[in-house]
């Protein structure tokens, strides 16, 4: 299993940009797809984005495609979500998560899950 902490929520505004981190340990000499998800109050979990081990390829949530960005740095461990102009309906709890293996965006396929970070976005 891989261990991961998340970092970098924080409270901005209505077209500010926040970028969260995603700091893995642990097994982290298996190749690991990772993914970020975000669950608003009282709502299910919901896929953001994700990304495959090399970073060669990613996925991304319609409703954030063209706005957010997922990269790693494997020599870091470390994997990135950029989000350019948040809106207030951004304003979640996000996740990261990783895999052993291929690329996945479900959460049943992920069995590493940090704690989550706030992200509140005012308007």
């Amino acid at each position: 299993q891989v261990q991961l902490v998340e970092s970098g929520g924080g409270l901005v505004q209505a077209g500010d940009s926040l970028r969260l981190s995603c700091a893995a340990s642990g097994r982290t000499r298996s190749t690991y797809a990772m993914a970020w998800f975000r669950q608003f109050p009282g709502k299910e979990r919901e896929f953001v984005g994700a990304i495959n081990w090399s970073g060669s390829s990613t996925y991304y949530a319609n409703s954030v495609k063209g706005r957010f960005a997922i990269s790693r740095d494997n020599a870091k461990n470390t994997m990135y979500l950029q989000m350019n102009s948040l809106e207030p309906e951004d304003t979640a709890v996000y996740y990261c998560a990783a895999t052993i293996g291929a690329i996945a965006t479900t959460q049943g396929a992920f069995g590493s899950w940090g704690q989550g970070t706030q992200v509140t976005v005012s308007s």
